[in-house]
């Protein structure tokens, strides 16, 4: 059973941001690297709730002159993961990297490419928040029911009833209250 309003938090030197779609998009790994190569060193549960695993990335450069200037990228990634103890779902992933077995090129390569496609992913965030805020904007509103706040779509509010609609339901219950007591007469 997956709950759709818990939402992942994500936190690099570079980039953060909440929501589990957006790990979805293309990795920054197969936009920068040729033939990345991944090795996990170590994966460890440091308490009930928070996992570690420490790995490596490999990679050529795409760019021709740092891939052969700069040589193999080498980054020491160490991803924790704080879990939610009951469903085991990721709740918080936080990065930290290692570039030192890396060239001062390949690491120039990485920040800079890093960079790049870190401001090209918050450019996509602000989109799709803009669209957000604008559909929700342009929704007919429904003035008679709304949603509940907490997400849940099957539960709905309706708005309080005003005085014309009490004096129908008035109206009708004093009306099938006179058939029932007519009915009651001529069968009496």
């Amino acid at each position: 059973m997956t709950n759709k309003h818990i939402s992942i938090r994500s936190y690099d030197p570079l980039r953060s941001f909440v929501g589990r779609e957006k790990y979805k998009r293309p990795l920054w790994i197969t936009e920068a690297l040729e033939k990345p190569t991944v090795t996990v060193q170590e994966m460890s549960m440091q308490s009930t709730s928070t996992l570690t695993i420490k790995w490596t990335l490999r990679g050529k450069p795409k760019n021709a002159f740092f891939a052969a200037a700069g040589g193999e990228l080498v980054v020491r990634v160490d991803s924790q993961f704080v879990l939610n103890q009951i469903s085991g779902q990721v709740l918080e992933h936080f990065e930290s990297w290692d570039l030192s077995a890396s060239s001062p090129l390949a690491q120039a390569y990485f920040w800079f490419s890093r960079r790049v496609y870190s401001t090209v992913e918050a450019g996509k965030d602000t989109i799709e928040a803009a669209k957000g805020v604008a559909s929700r904007l342009n929704k007919d509103d429904n003035l008679e029911v709304y949603p509940d706040p907490l997400g849940d779509p099957t539960k709905f509010f309706t708005r309080p009833d005003d005085l014309n609609q009490d004096v129908v339901q008035i109206g009708l219950f004093l009306a099938v209250l006179y058939f029932i007591v007519q009915f009651l007469k001529t069968t009496l």
